[in-house]
């Protein structure tokens, strides 16, 4: 299957999303901050008549309603093996967990590359699916985040992580 793309309607915007194949290649928020180059993203299609967009928006729905908490679809961001790395790591971060662009770097063996962290952080791909949304400042602040940072704190209210709540009692 050839690379296509549709605008998936959701509780938290109309999403751009891209598959390659029967693979994810990517989900952009409106105004991202990475969108994918003008003519990348294939034909235009109705997601609701392709088997893996389909998919997508089931396990998104279902995520926004609270009713799941991993995603299981097939993914293929590009990116290089620095970025790759990243976003693998962004992966196993749990359901409702957050982590710091610190704390990546050091387990990528060396914590001077947070800011690189954080730049593969921000080019990725695949919103929600790879979630970036649960990287936070080192002081526990909610730092950028290519879908506004109104989405991000949408994302970690709803996994009902601790960093959101503890800041709403001060």
């Amino acid at each position: 299957m050839p690379r296509r793309h549709a605008t998936l309607p959701t509780a938290i915007g109309d999403l751009l999303v891209v598959a390659d194949g029967d693979a994810l290649a990517g989900i952009y928020f409106p105004g991202h901050w990475h969108p994918p180059v003008a003519g990348s993203t294939g034909s235009a299609i109705d997601w609701r008549s392709d088997a893996l967009l389909g998919r997508l928006g089931e396990e998104l729905g279902e995520f926004l309603d609270g009713r799941r908490t991993e995603f299981d679809l097939p993914m293929a961001p590009t990116g290089d093996e620095f970025q790759l790395s990243v976003w693998r790591m962004l992966r196993g971060i749990p359901y409702g967990e957050t982590t710091t662009y610190g704390e990546l770097a050091e387990r990528l063996g060396d914590r001077n590359l947070a800011r690189r962290v954080g730049g593969a952080v921000g080019r990725n791909p695949l919103s929600i699916l790879v979630p970036c949304h649960r990287v936070v400042g080192a002081d526990g602040s909610l730092t950028g985040y290519a879908g506004g940072l109104d989405r991000k704190r949408f994302l970690l209210e709803l996994e009902g992580a601790e960093v959101v709540a503890q800041r709403r009692l001060f």
